[in-house]
């Protein structure tokens, strides 16, 4: 059993707090263009690179493949983007999950690295980065988004990025959280010693049962906890 050294963590609903944000985005930009969608559709597509979730949304809704529909996918995810940029930018509500910083020194503390990964695009991603204090504070190691690898989730690449990146060549030495069903597809696709997920983000827990996982937790302090025993042992 390996001992963990690294640790990558989702960005909304896991680290960063999110209530419905992210999925009354997407709805704002479907019905921009007459599309209905509520945000229980829109939270079952959470974690997975955003065009893909607007394209696999447009096909649930009778949309067929063709270049028509893939200039709506490009059309919506511009629109998404644009609301989400203006979001995280200056709303108030913006902030970290509660534990999340206690806990990125408590790992970094224990010798682990510590990296992001989100379905966003960069461009939001450092947004959210920059309006944290996280881009330059040190208390991360890094980030990766869905649109810097060749597949986003639940394809694994995010993780194999960031572990080259760490120079960390066994999967066992990973943990993984997240607070959706392709986060812990993707923890599990990539082989990482711990998939944990968070049951207080986009996804709940009988949801996040339906997925491969060695542990599901309520908070990220729990969470911390079970990868420093790791860790440790």
């Amino acid at each position: 059993m390996s001992s963990i050294r690294l640790c990558v963590m989702d960005m909304a609903g896991t680290t960063v707090e999110d209530v419905d944000f992210v999925a009354q985005a997407l709805c704002t930009a479907f019905a921009q263009h007459g599309i209905p969608l509520d945000t229980s559709a829109a939270n079952a597509k959470m974690g997975i690179p955003k065009p893909e979730a607007i394209r696999q949304i447009l096909t649930e809704a009778g949309f067929g493949p063709g270049p028509d529909t893939e200039k709506l996918v490009h059309i919506l995810h511009r629109d998404f983007e644009n609301l989400m940029c203006a979001f995280y930018a200056s709303d108030p509500r913006v902030k970290a999950k509660p534990d999340a910083e206690a806990c990125f020194e408590q790992l970094r503390r224990a010798g682990l690295q510590i990296f992001l990964d989100t379905g966003f695009s960069r461009a939001i991603a450092e947004i959210i980065l920059e309006r944290l204090g996280w881009k330059t504070s040190g208390i991360l190691d890094g980030s990766i988004t869905s649109d810097e690898v060749a597949q986003g989730r639940p394809a694994p690449d995010m993780i194999f990025k960031a572990m080259r990146l760490c120079r960390i060549e066994d999967s066992g030495a990973v943990a993984k959280v997240g607070d959706t069903v392709s986060d812990l597809q993707e923890g599990t696709a990539a082989g990482c010693g711990l998939v944990i997920g968070i049951t207080t983000g986009a996804q709940d827990a009988n949801l996040l049962k339906t997925a491969p996982h060695t542990h599901l937790c309520a908070s990220l302090t729990e969470a911390t906890q079970i990868i420093l025993e790791r860790r440790a042992g």
